[in-house]
């Protein structure tokens, strides 16, 4: 899709960058599959997403922002009923050029005491972690590449929440409460201790 955008086709760093896209779409709950903004100087950004869940049901969500990014990601948290807070956004061309790829790098948090809070006992300090969850997207719109980013991220936070309730449930099924996983040690996220320490547990940039 993105090398039918861009004429005279991909060069090696756009392909690096399309690779680590689809590297962090392995667990993928939530898919993009329409995106539509208006903005301007003038105008209030508006952005429309539409997206099909993991009971393959296509929803969409219309929301405002204070930038075309904000709106979109506003839509976003109104379709997947997310919580988070945005630690880092960043983004950087990949080649040179009008028609340069760009990559962009999310970082989320969930909002403390919301639906999606990460909070979790490292195994090995024993101390209470708050996890952080990145993503990345690329595409030569810059729009898009943000919506990528921030769905990749999203996905990463709900799959490790789904993974935490399965071990919660198979500790409570397991009779002398030995059920081990390695879960929260091998996420994508960073971790924050209460302390003030922070440390990367199975943290992929």
């Amino acid at each position: 899709e993105v090398a039918e955008k861009k004429k005279g086709g991909l060069e090696d760093d756009d392909l690096e960058a399309l690779v680590a896209d689809q590297a962090g779409s392995i667990n993928e709950l939530w898919k993009l599959t329409g995106l539509q903004i208006s903005t301007g100087i003038a105008g209030i950004p508006t952005a429309t997403v539409k997206m099909i869940g993991p009971d393959n049901v296509e929803r969409y969500a219309a929301a405002t922002g204070t930038g075309p990014v904000n709106a979109i990601y506003k839509a976003i948290d109104t379709i997947t009923g997310v919580s988070v807070d945005i630690q880092t956004y960043t983004m950087e061309s990949v080649s040179e050029g009008i028609q340069a790829l760009a990559t962009t790098r999310v970082v989320i948090a969930p909002k403390e005491g919301g639906p999606n809070a990460s909070e979790s006992t490292h195994a090995q300090a024993g101390v209470t972690v708050t996890r952080k969850f990145s993503g990345t997207g690329s595409d030569t719109d810059i729009m898009t590449s943000s919506t990528r980013a921030y769905i990749s991220a999203i996905n990463k936070l709900l799959s490790w929440k789904l993974r935490r309730q399965q071990l919660q449930t198979e500790q409570k099924d397991e009779p002398n409460g030995k059920a081990q996983s390695n879960s929260d040690n091998n996420e994508d996220s960073e971790s924050v201790t209460t302390n003030g320490a922070r440390e990367y547990v199975g943290y992929s940039p």
